[in-house]
């Protein structure tokens, strides 16, 4: 990942150019890879919206049971439509608090983290023991072997999802050596 957004950044810095990084593909590898890797990440980008709206529908259900999780959903997409329609000014002020606050919740979820596994806060129904210790029981390290490591996966890389947004905003920018 790390190579591949390194040889994005070098294209932005040398070419910029407005649009999407499929205009690599087709200045490098020939009109068929540009085209289809546009309409692949085009695909991509709505599966993943799609994905996120029915996570948010489902951990909301899990608070509020009652509420359908449609409502949850519909609820979220006429938020993110109408943050869309705000101007560049609004847009980029709430994608600046809405980035603060999920920064802080990260700190604080590996805050929250380290103090319950060094210790030991909280108490677990099932008379397990909560801490460190866990990382050795239950078999140690990668219990069930490399397939549940090769599982794990999936989630990881998910998680890297959205990085390569650099290579289209980099033909936005004033100064694209700068800013890269």
């Amino acid at each position: 990942m790390y190579m591949v957004m390194r040889a994005l950044g070098e294209m932005a810095v040398h070419d910029p150019v407005s649009g999407s990084f499929s205009h690599y593909a087709t200045r490098y590898m020939g009109p068929l890879a540009g085209f289809v890797l546009g309409w692949t990440y085009a695909f991509e980008m709505i599966i993943v919206c799609l994905a996120d709206v029915t996570a948010f529908g489902i951990y909301m259900g899990f608070w509020f049971p009652e509420v359908p999780r449609w409502i949850w959903v519909l609820g979220i997409v006429f938020l993110i439509g109408a943050l869309n329609l705000c101007n560049v000014k609004v847009f980029g002020e709430t994608e600046f608090w809405l980035s603060i606050l999920k920064v802080s919740a990260i700190v604080a979820m590996i805050v929250a983290g380290f103090g319950i596994m060094i210790f030991g806060i909280g108490s677990s129904t099932s008379g397990t023991e909560i801490g460190i210790s866990n990382l050795w029981a239950h078999g140690g390290f990668m219990p069930n072997g490399v397939t549940g490591l090769i599982a794990s996966f999936a989630v990881v890389m998910f998680a890297f999802g959205g990085i390569e947004i650099i290579g289209i905003t980099a033909g936005e920018a004033k100064d694209p050596q700068r800013s890269l």
